[in-house]
C-alpha cells in the first residue's frame, strides 16, 4: 500500500497551526503596537519608552512561563494548551478597550496578557506540526510560521482603520476578533497531535515512543548556550525595530500612512524569511544558512540609518530587517527539534523561547532610550548591525545534527 506523504496527512493541523499562530499572542501584539504607540503618546502624553515598557512587560512575563506552559503542552497535548490560551488571550485584548489614563494600569493588562497568552505562541502549534513533519519539517514550520507575516500585513490595517474611527482603545477589541472568531472555530476542527500510526516513522523508537534530550541533557551541551545567546542576540537586534519602525520611517519625512503601509513591507520580508528559509534549512545544513540570512538585515539597519529621501531604499531597509525575524523564528523552532529531538520538545523550546521573548521584550525600550535621547535611532541601528552578525556567527558553532536528533533512552512524556 502507497504510504501517504506528510502533507497529505497534516495538512488540516497544519493551516489550524497557521491561524492560530497569525490570530495568537505572538504577533498581534507587535504588529498592532508600532501603529498605536504614535496615538497613545498624543492621547496621554506618555513618552515612547514608558509606552514601549507595556510590550516589554508582557515580552518577559511571557517568556519566562513559556517552558512551563511548554512542559503542560508535553504532558497534556497542545489542543488544550493551545486553545484555552487563544481563548483567553482574547479576551484579555479585547479588555484593553477599558484601560484608563494611567500608565500602572496599562502596564497592569499586559501582566495579565503576558500570562495567558503565551500558550497561544509557537510555543505549542510549532510541537504539533514538528511531530506531523520530519523530511518537510523545516518547509511546514515555515508555512506554520507565515501565520506572523499574514499578521504583519492584517493586523496594521485593522488597526489603523479601528484608530481613525475610534481611538487609540478600539483597536484592542477590533484585533480580539481575530483569535475568539477566526482562529479558535478553526483550531477546534482541525488542530491536534497525530496518532501514533500518524507520525513519521524517524521520530520514535521501537515502541512508539517520541525521543528526544530531556530539558537537563539539552542543557549539559554547548550548543544549547551557543543556541540561547544567538536568539537573544538577534531578538535585541531586531524587536525594538518592529516596534519603532512607524516611527522610524517618519523620521525620514514620509506621512503616517506611508509610514504605517511600510510595516507590510516588514511582514512581506518575514514571509520570504520564513518559506525561502525554511525550504532551505531541509535541503542543507541549517546553521550555515541562518548566518548568510542573518547578514541581510544588517545592510537593512544600513539603509534605515540617516535622513533617506527614498521610500524605496527606508522600504528595503524594512523587507531585510522582515526578512531576518522569519529567519529566527525558523532557527528556534527547527533546530530545537533537529538537535534535541520531540519527547521534551515544549519543555527545550520554551526555553529557547524565553531568550527570544526577552530579548524581544527590552528591545523596545532600547530603541525608544535612543529615541528620546538623540532623536533618532541611529546609535541602536549601528549596534544591531553588529548584533546581527555576531548572532548568526554563534550559529556555526552548533556542529553537525546528531543521527537521531536524540538519545533513544528518552521516552515521551504521557498525555493525558
Amino acid at each position: 500500500m502507497k504510504t501517504r506523504s506528510e502533507f497529505a496527512l497534516g495538512w488540516k493541523p497544519l493551516l489550524a497551526a497557521m491561524i492560530g499562530t497569525a490570530c495568537g499572542a505572538s504577533p498581534v501584539p507587535f504588529s498592532s503596537m508600532p501603529v498605536v504607540i504614535g496615538p497613545i503618546h498624543d492621547a496621554t502624553g506618555w513618552d515612547f519608552k514608558s509606552i514601549s515598557i507595556g510590550v516589554t512587560i508582557y515580552g518577559i512575563i511571557a517568556s519566562l512561563t513559556a517552558p512551563y506552559v511548554g512542559s503542560l503542552a508535553d504532558r497534556y497535548g497542545v489542543r488544550k494548551v493551545a486553545l484555552w490560551s487563544l481563548f483567553l488571550f482574547g479576551v484579555a485584548f479585547a479588555s484593553m478597550w477599558i484601560v484608563p489614563n494611567n500608565i500602572w494600569l496599562f502596564w497592569a493588562f499586559w501582566v495579565v496578557i503576558g500570562v495567558i497568552g503565551i500558550g497561544s505562541t509557537p510555543v505549542t502549534w510549532s510541537r504539533a506540526v514538528s511531530v506531523w513533519f520530519d523530511r518537510n519539517r523545516g518547509l511546514a514550520l515555515g508555512l506554520m510560521l507565515i501565520g506572523t507575516s499574514v499578521a504583519g500585513i492584517v493586523v496594521p490595517l485593522i488597526a489603523h482603520w479601528a484608530v481613525a474611527a475610534g481611538g487609540w482603545r478600539a483597536a484592542y477589541p477590533a484585533l480580539a476578533l481575530l483569535p475568539l472568531c477566526i482562529a479558535l472555530p478553526v483550531g477546534l476542527l482541525w488542530f491536534r497531535e497525530p496518532h501514533p500510526e500518524e507520525r513519521p516513522q524517524t521520530l520514535a523508537d521501537s515502541s512508539g515512543a517520541l525521543v528526544g534530550h530531556t530539558l537537563a541533557e539539552a542543557a549539559r551541551e554547548p550548543r544549547f548556550w551557543a543556541l540561547i545567546a544567538s536568539i537573544a542576540i538577534i531578538s535585541i537586534a531586531y524587536g525594538g525595530a518592529h516596534i519603532h519602525m512607524s516611527q522610524m520611517v517618519q523620521l525620514h519625512g514620509f506621512s503616517k500612512a506611508e509610514s504605517d503601509a511600510t510595516i507590510a513591507i516588514v511582514a512581506l520580508g518575514i514571509l520570504a524569511g520564513r518559506l525561502i528559509v525554511g525550504l532551505l534549512f531541509d535541503r542543507l545544513w541549517a546553521p550555515g544558512v541562518a548566518f548568510v540570512s542573518l547578514l541581510l538585515p544588517a545592510l537593512g539597519c544600513y539603509l534605515l540609518m540617516g535622513q533617506a529621501e527614498s521610500l524605496t531604499i527606508v522600504r528595503a531597509g524594512a523587507f531585510l530587517l522582515g526578512f531576518a525575524a522569519g529567519a529566527e523564528s525558523d532557527v528556534i523552532a527547527f533546530m530545537a527539534a533537529r538537535y534535541f529531538g520531540l519527547a521534551h520538545y515544549g519543555k527545550i523550546y520554551g526555553l529557547l523561547y524565553m531568550s527570544f521573548g526577552i530579548g524581544s521584550a527590552i528591545s523596545p525600550v532600547l530603541y525608544g532610550s535612543v529615541r528620546d535621547a538623540t532623536g533618532n535611532y541611529d546609535s541602536m541601528l549601528a549596534a544591531a548591525m553588529l548584533m546581527f552578525a555576531i548572532g548568526g556567527a554563534l550559529l556555526l558553532t552548533l556542529g553537525r545534527y546528531p543521527e537521531t536528533g536524540a538519545p533513544d533512552r528518552a521516552a515521551e512524556p504521557q498525555a493525558a
